[in-house]
């Protein structure tokens, strides 16, 4: 499916008129990217109000850039900054003062003819909403992450090393067509599941684990996340407690991610029935967050999130409880809203599996 790339720069225009201001510098990569197609790692968009735009770079990336940026000039320069002035003297600029450094900052107020004025997250708000591209772009990198997990727990796993597991999936994502894994894979097996976000260890699997894998693929710079929990061999009672109580609470969440809903609602939602179910006090992380060209993107999850969701908007649901020292239970999906029931894009078993 093509990107529209004209499209997201006419609403980042919209959206720049609205703050009184001629040009937007976009100096934050992946909204860079979002904006013009540019994946390299020098670079920055100068957007102007009628929707037009500049890609500044440095020499490394000219064809790269007017090879993935249609419709967008090329500027080489030497640095990021220095041309402001010069593509647009005595315009008013909006910047992402979130991202700038203090020095960049100042060489700006030293360059432009009047003070810049502070973007905020303006580009960040627009890709909190997906178009048809991203979405079809989530599809893929959540299928391949479901059918790596679903070959890796066709395996072997007892005896095997946490590390060799989080390996072995990340290979297969590869394999099955992802760019990269989308970020660190997350194998904790035993007392180390009750542990968030566990890096991967050499302890072998053992009969009676808990085997808790936090990962995702990458596909075309989107992020699929899913988490699953399994025990290897029976299931003790404890562990059957904890993981039903995770699952019903986690459906109660997937089922909450509807048009016209708060991200703060939802929350308490979830809490509210883990607490009824007696684990409230062993939820120490967060429900979940918008998921796109960053693993972790707006909107996320709380008590005092108040945008309500929209068609298209991609987040994950991923409570859990987590007894230390014993084992930890998460289950996670990527799912989108849409303006019916919600679309969930990893829908790999979320019952709890014994494996053998």
């Amino acid at each position: 499916m093509t990107t529209d790339w004209g499209s997201r720069r006419d609403s980042a225009a919209e959206a720049l008129r609205e703050l009184d201001a001629d040009r937007l510098l976009v100096t934050d990569l992946v909204n860079v990217r979002y904006l013009s197609g540019f994946t390299g790692s020098n670079g920055a968009v100068v957007l102007s109000a009628d929707g037009t735009a500049v890609l500044v770079t440095d020499g490394r990336y000219r064809d790269q850039g007017a090879a993935e940026c249609p419709g967008v000039e090329i500027h080489v320069a030497p640095t990021l900054l220095a041309p402001a002035a010069a593509l647009a003297p005595g315009e008013r600029w909006a910047v992402e003062t979130h991202v700038l450094t203090v020095d960049q900052h100042a060489i700006l107020v030293e360059e432009l003819d009047h003070p810049p004025l502070a973007a905020g997250a303006l580009v960040e708000r627009l890709r909190e909403v997906k178009d048809a591209a991203e979405v079809d772009l989530l599809r893929q990198a959540c299928a391949i992450s479901v059918e790596a997990l679903t070959q890796t727990w066709s395996g072997p796993l007892v005896g095997r090393t946490e590390l060799e597991v989080a390996v072995g999936l990340e290979r297969l994502m590869v394999d099955l067509g992802a760019e990269a894994p989308g970020f660190d894979t997350i194998c904790a097996a035993g007392e180390h599941s009750a542990i968030p976000h566990h890096s991967p260890t050499d302890r072998p699997l053992a009969d009676g684990d808990l085997l808790k894998i936090d990962f995702g693929a990458r596909v075309g710079g989107y992020h699929a996340d899913c988490t699953r929990t399994v025990v290897l061999g029976r299931a003790a009672d404890w562990q059957r407690e904890i993981h039903e109580a995770v699952r019903q609470a986690q459906a109660l969440g997937v089922d909450g991610l509807r048009v016209g809903r708060t991200p703060a609602e939802i929350d308490a939602a979830v809490r509210s029935d883990l607490d009824a179910s007696g684990w409230l006090d062993h939820f120490t992380t967060g429900l979940g967050h918008g998921v796109g060209l960053r693993i972790h993107e707006d909107p996320f999850f709380g008590p005092t999130r108040t945008g309500r969701l929209v068609d298209r908007t991609v987040l994950t649901m991923e409570p859990g409880v987590y007894l230390v020292g014993r084992g930890g239970v998460r289950i996670e999906d990527t799912v989108c809203v849409t303006p019916g029931d919600p679309e969930v894009l990893t829908p790999a078993p979320t019952d709890l599996l014994e494996i053998g």
